[in-house]
């Protein structure tokens, strides 16, 4: 292949994508944005496993810390497994680029983008995905693209297109789109409580933006000459189809009317028995009856809905679960809430920590502490299964930082709330939803820890039946709407406005039309979650469990930090021996003091403000002997400040030897005669029988 180049204008920044030079073996392409490079290699497998029923599409982001010009840390010194960022990035592309190749294509596909330039102000994310679909143009396989996307921020009421890491943090709104030229495929957001009209104009805006980049991937693809991948869909066979149909249409018709998942699943599991039969004597014809058995379940239950009939369950389009709530459900717990909304249920617990509990990030941006953590459990009990309990997978991971995008913005400022949070989210029954659960459930467990977030967080599943030109919106979907259906579009907010949004769509593009209504039906669904969840509890309490820490904070003269901490931490570790504490100390004197007991975390304050208060001539104190020699005594009259009480300042009496009238240990009260210009002490017990 030859060596082709096109550039692009994206934003502030110019795209460069590039083919034929790096990986001539696979279907590749180096994008670049700024000094972000990634490389972009696209295989595909020739023939499909036998009974394969599915596309096995893997997504495989790499990052090399040489791209930052950073070492690995830890002892082996290389990568190891993928980062939370990676795999994030990951899910990202599979969501964008799956929608689009065609069903019944199960041939093996891989793409792998590995970052190896790092620009410290801009995400490789976005040139990986555009990266990637650049790629798979050029492999010819049977994808409907191209695709392309952007980020969006928010600042100040103007958009800003394609922004850096600076710009996004001061942002508002952290909105990734994705799409072909027809419609949008995939958003992801992160927002401050902005409106349903700026988020929907956000997504249109950055629609409109990668226009150029999706014509710059077709002058690449028709220089470079593609040919088209060797695959045709599988013919149907019509007798086949009459016999599926003849015997399951009926008893799926009535499956599908019962609204009890299990049952429901029951049902239809003894309608699928019914055609086992249909696959053959050597089960060679059990992937086709299976995919037009499922094709019988998405035309009942799609074409009751927008034929205007009840859903599975019997609710209207619009309608919401039942929800039941309680909260302060685990004793020993900091924080707990337990949401049930129709049969999907979440148990979340919120955990208060200290300074040092915070994760350690270790990015290709840079090394950070991320205080708030919200982890996402789904067991496969919570779906009535069996299954491999251990490792977390990347569903999960993706779920959870969902919710955590959506509670963000509500969660206070270190400086008013110096605590480190932990929300976990065990999802004990699932149908549908489960990750919207999990921001209900979390918000309300933070006010149950005593957590002074802004306002109470709710979030809800909306899903889409399109019929050619008719289409249904749905409000809270469950697990059969979702998987039947064309879309999956979470959004979750305040009262105030939107704080999160993801959209994954199974058709080639939706229109804006289409998100309005489904923004502002879920805005209605989502300020009824919110006031079904007041009733439980409305607001954070005003006292914190009796088993979190409590956190103290003292200000001190950066100059006296050293003091506090004492020649190699004796003075620090003496003080939390003594108290029973856990102290931090920030390079400004900012003083953390954490305890699960408010009397030892005062003791431990004054502590501090003693060591670190000024000593004053004149003043009386009460020490502890530390030390003899042969001409006085080392009195500590505060923590880590000592004074020499001379001999001859002991008594009005001569004094021979001073353990005549001390001894180690000796606790008595001294004067301070001068402070010289070397910070040293001098002290007197004769002065204070003088005074006397």
């Amino acid at each position: 292949m030859k060596f082709i180049r096109k550039e692009v204008q994206l934003g502030k920044h110019l795209l460069t994508l590039e083919t034929g030079e790096i990986a001539k073996q696979a279907y590749s392409v180096m994008a670049r944005m700024g000094d972000t490079m990634v490389l972009v290699a696209v295989t595909a497998s020739k023939g499909i496993r036998p009974g394969q029923d599915f596309f096995p599409l893997t997504v495989d982001f790499i990052e090399r810390t040489y791209a930052a010009g950073r070492i690995p840390g830890g002892f082996f010194k290389r990568e190891g497994r993928p980062t939370e960022k990676a795999i994030l990035t990951s899910r990202l592309i599979d969501r964008a680029m799956r929608p689009l190749f065609p069903k019944g294509f199960y041939n093996e596909v891989q793409v792998v983008p590995t970052v190896l330039s790092a620009d410290d102000e801009i995400d490789p994310d976005i040139p990986a995905l555009i990266g990637a679909s650049a790629a798979l143009m050029l492999s010819g396989l049977p994808f409907k693209g191209p695709v392309a996307a952007t980020r969006v921020g928010y600042k100040d009421g103007a958009y800003v297109i394609n922004p850096t890491y600076k710009e996004t943090a001061e942002s508002d709104l952290n909105l990734v789109v994705a799409g072909t030229a027809d419609g949008v495929i995939m958003v992801e957001s992160e927002a401050k409580m902005l409106s349903e009209e700026v988020m929907l104009e956000g997504v249109l805006a950055g629609h409109r933006a990668f226009q150029p980049v999706l014509q710059a991937i077709l002058e690449l693809v028709a220089e470079a000459g593609v040919q088209p991948w060797p695959w045709t869909p599988p013919e149907k066979d019509l007798d086949l189809e009459a016999a599926v149909n003849s015997a399951v249409e009926h008893v799926l018709v009535e499956a599908y009317s019962i609204p009890e998942k299990q049952a429901r699943q029951d049902a239809v599991a003894q309608a699928r028995e019914r055609v086992t039969h249909l696959a053959g004597d050597t089960g060679e014809r059990a992937q086709e009856v299976q995919t037009l058995f499922s094709a019988i379940e998405k035309r009942i239950v799609r074409g009751r809905i927008v034929d205007g009939n009840p859903r599975i369950d019997g609710r209207t389009t619009r309608q919401v679960r039942p929800i039941t709530i309680r909260t302060g459900v685990l004793p020993r717990t900091h924080g707990s809430a337990l949401f049930t909304r129709g049969e999907t249920q979440a148990l979340v617990v919120t955990t208060l920590g200290t300074e040092r509990d915070a994760q350690l990030i270790d990015a290709l941006e840079g090394e950070f502490r991320d205080g708030f953590m919200l982890h996402y459990n789904f067991p496969p009990y919570c779906v009535g299964e069996t299954g491999r309990v251990g490792a977390t997978k990347r569903r999960e991971i993706g779920h959870g930082r969902l919710a955590k995008r959506a509670l963000a913005a509500v969660v206070p400022a270190k400086t008013a709330f110096p605590y480190t949070l932990r929300i976990v989210s065990e999802i004990t029954e699932s149908n549908g939803s489960s990750s919207m659960a999990t921001v209900c459930g979390g918000s309300l467990s933070l006010m149950d820890a005593g957590v002074p977030i802004s306002e109470p967080v709710a979030g809800i599943a909306m899903g889409l039946i399109m019929d050619g030109s008719r289409f249904a919106v749905l409000s809270d979907i469950l697990g059969d709407e979702d998987h039947l259906g064309d879309m999956d579009f979470k959004v979750a907010g305040t009262t105030t406005g939107v704080t999160a949004l993801q959209m994954d769509i199974k058709v080639t593009g939706i229109t804006g039309q289409i998100m309005q209504a489904a923004l502002e039906q879920a805005c209605e669904g989502r300020l009824h979650i919110i006031g079904e969840m007041a009733k439980a509890l409305a607001k954070p309490r005003e006292e914190m469990s009796d088993y979190a820490p409590r956190i103290l904070t003292v200000h001190i003269h950066p100059d006296k930090i050293r003091d506090v901490i004492g020649k190699g931490g004796v003075t620090i570790r003496g003080i939390t021996e003594q108290t029973g504490t856990t102290i931090d100390i920030d390079d400004d004197g900012t003083v953390r003091i954490a305890s699960v007991d408010r009397a030892a975390a005062e003791e431990a304050r004054g502590l501090i403000e003693r060591i670190t208060a000024e000593i004053e001539v004149g003043m009386v104190y009460e020490g502890r002997v530390a030390r003899l020699m042969d001409f006085g005594a080392f009195v500590t009259i505060l923590p880590g400040r000592d004074g020499l009480l001379h001999i001859s300042q002991i008594s009005d009496e001569r004094v021979e030897k001073v353990s005549d009238k001390l001894a180690e240990g000796d606790v008595v009260r001294v004067k301070v005669l001068e402070v010289d210009k070397q910070g040293r002490i001098r002290l007197s017990m004769k002065a204070l029988t003088e005074a006397a």
